[in-house]
């Protein structure tokens, strides 16, 4: 069964939509995938994605790439500290800098890892995700069952961070909580098409998104992202 508001799927029990909160009027659901992208009577585009969080490395990459950049900042921010204090031996200090770097990084490596395979184990080893778009913007949503389970499993993860005095562990909590995200077309800045994993990068200060879409809808999805984003080189 699907909403007559805005076609999407129904479970059958629920008095309202839980994707745009109307109130639930069956109607037959016509024959069609969920995962491909489809026009609803709203007006807006609506898909699901799912994919294996053991084959496809798209967020492990995304977390690293995060706390790499924070332990890059803090390098950075000790090694301006040295040169300002005019440390003796500049070369030993940063070369004793690089070091602490490399286990920083090395240690953050395995964190990581081992948190996403946690994660990844939770999930039933797939990440489950809702995409709406129309010319203003699109938005990204994890599945409502894997989207409380990751608040869950981010609370615990913080928790357990601020009582080791982690904050790697704490930012990797709040990371993990990241259930939904929306992208402002007006405000996006660059859009990256990954078509061999299936992702469109839409990036936005302060503010980067991931869009999945199959094979046979890549290229729509790509092409309508990009034609209505002022900002960005088409």
């Amino acid at each position: 069964m699907i909403c007559s508001n805005c076609g999407g799927p129904l479970g059958g029990n629920e008095k309202f939509c839980p994707r745009c909160g109307a109130p639930v009027e069956l109607v037959p659901a016509p024959d069609i995938d969920p995962q491909r992208v489809t026009l609803c009577p709203d007006g807006k585009y609506r898909w699901s994605y799912e994919m294996s969080l053991f084959k496809n490395p798209s967020i492990f990459l995304l977390i690293w790439k995060i706390f790499f950049f924070i332990i890059l900042g803090i390098f950075a921010f000790v090694t301006v500290i040295d040169v300002v204090k005019g440390a003796g031996d500049r070369g030993a200090a940063a070369l004793s800098d690089l070091k602490m770097f490399g286990i920083f990084l090395g240690g953050m490596t395995v964190l990581v890892g081992v948190s996403y395979l946690i994660y990844a184990a939770i999930m039933g080893g797939k990440y489950a995700v809702d995409f709406e778009m129309d010319e203003k913007g699109v938005n990204h949503a994890q599945v409502p069952a894997q989207a409380r389970k990751a608040r869950k499993l981010g609370q615990l993860t913080m928790a357990a961070g601020a009582a080791r005095g982690s904050f790697s562990t704490v930012g990797l909590g709040v990371g993990v909580q990241s259930a939904e995200r929306y992208s402002d077309f007006s405000k996006v800045r660059k859009v990256k098409a990954y078509p061999r994993r299936s992702i469109i990068k839409v990036n936005s200060p302060f503010n980067h998104n991931q869009v999945y879409a199959r094979p046979e809808d890549f290229d729509f999805v790509r092409g309508f992202i990009v034609s209505h984003c002022p900002n960005v080189k088409k």
